[in-house]
């Protein structure tokens, strides 16, 4: 009777921490190259019990019983989002595999699905918060019809020439084991020995996607797989608040018993 209490706290527990998952997801659901995630979970440690009939077998037969569940990880899913047009001139996504290498204020490498960049004061193309692409892709003050390739080339016409010049280009990151990466906030992803290390590499070549500006991929998050997810939640919740209540009520009957 005691050990239903418990368990059904676990169950509480974990099912709070999957509705927080859910919940996440869904304040995300218009975050640019958002991926959402998904709660994972494991059963806990079990317990020896004795069968029915052991106390007469020559040898004692036993049993296991679980004792709840725990949330064993968070995951992210990194399938495609949908590709939205914007017409803006530095606003790229990945149509298929693939991260934009960004460098964080400590010097660190992180990686995005986000693409919506920006030239900052000094030229550099820069995401939204300020971290520099890689690449260190510098644009001149009197670039025009700024252009960027499918294979992440970036073009511009320069004053006095009438051809295109290369400025550089933005190479993609690719990743072994992608689920492997570690969510480091503002839509950003550390490596890890799980995702292995980056290859960086021009779009379209060794299985990465295709740069393509003037568009911006949205979350992956799907509104009805998540509100169904949440009423599942919900209600395994509910399901065991019952189990506590339940116990709790066994244990208020034992205790009123008189002699």
């Amino acid at each position: 009777m005691i050990d239903s209490l418990y368990i059904g706290a676990t169950g509480m527990n974990a099912q709070q921490l999957n509705i927080d998952t859910v919940a996440n997801n869904l304040a995300n659901v218009n975050t640019s190259g958002y991926k959402r995630g998904r709660t994972e979970f494991a059963d806990l440690v079990y317990r020896t019990i004795p069968l029915p009939g052991a106390m007469n077998a020559a040898r004692a037969a036993s049993g296991r019983m679980g004792m709840g569940a725990a949330v064993s990880g968070s995951a992210k899913m990194f399938g495609a989002g949908e590709i939205k047009k914007t017409g803006e001139t530095y606003d790229l996504a990945v149509n298929g595999a693939g991260f934009f290498e960004v460098v964080l204020p400590d010097g660190s490498l992180a990686y995005t699905r986000n693409g919506a960049f920006r030239v900052d004061r000094d030229g550099f193309l820069a995401s939204a918060e300020g971290y520099h692409l890689s690449a260190q892709l510098q644009l001149p003050p009197d670039a025009r019809e700024v252009r960027i390739a499918a294979d992440g080339g970036v073009f511009a016409k320069l004053p006095d020439e009438t051809a295109e010049t290369q400025l550089g280009k933005i190479e993609l990151a690719a990743f072994g084991n992608p689920a492997g990466l570690s969510s480091l906030g503002d839509n950003l992803y550390g490596a890890t020995e799980q995702s292995g290390a980056a290859t960086l590499g021009a779009g379209g070549d060794g299985g990465r996607g295709q740069v393509q500006q003037g568009f911006l991929e949205g979350s992956n998050v799907k509104l009805i797989d998540e509100l169904l997810g949440l009423i599942l939640a919900q209600r395994a919740y509910e399901l065991n608040a019952k189990v506590v209540q339940a116990s709790d009520e066994l244990l208020g009957m034992a205790n009123n018993l008189h002699r």
